[in-house]
């Protein structure tokens, strides 16, 4: 899917984007989501990276023309990206065609298990252009998420 860059200090690049409404964890449908905050996930997946020797950056937007231009500009910056898209997961043709353009692998997660809820969010327009996804396992979407795409990425 991509051609392999050159790294910087030998660890890789990862960017984990975190889509609408999920600067809202911890207190948005915990029934749902859980009860972690976005950040003590981002702190879960910062010491799972040292483990993995990968550096991460973590983005949020609830705005879908930033998540565009954040996966965009991946390319030049980044080996990988971890995505949850969230309620973009069903509509966004636009970050559909941006994580394909980018060409560096994607893993997309979800918190849920989307083909477990309504109708609506049991299709996904993103995760047929990224190299994976996790959902249903709260929290440890991500961490999982992570762990396979660097392990994708230590094979390429």
């Amino acid at each position: 899917m991509s051609k392999k860059k050159p790294q910087r200090s030998g660890r890789l690049r990862i960017l984990v984007i975190h889509g609408p409404n999920l600067n809202l964890l911890g207190s948005r449908e915990p029934e749902i989501y859980g009860s972690f905050s976005l950040a003590k996930i981002n702190r879960l997946i910062k010491s799972e990276s040292g483990f993995l020797k990968a550096d991460v950056t973590f983005k949020q937007s609830n705005h879908e023309g930033e998540l565009v231009d954040l996966i965009g500009t991946a390319r030049n910056k980044y080996d990988g990206i971890v995505i949850n898209p969230a309620a973009y997961t069903h509509t966004s043709i636009a970050l559909r065609d941006a994580i394909l353009a980018c060409g560096i692998p994607a893993v997309e997660v979800h918190l849920s298990n989307i083909y477990g809820r309504e109708e609506f969010r049991r299709e996904s327009l993103t995760a047929p252009v990224c190299v994976g996804q996790v959902s249903g396992f709260g929290e440890m979407s991500y961490l999982l998420g992570l762990r396979g795409l660097v392990e994708k990425l230590k094979k390429s």
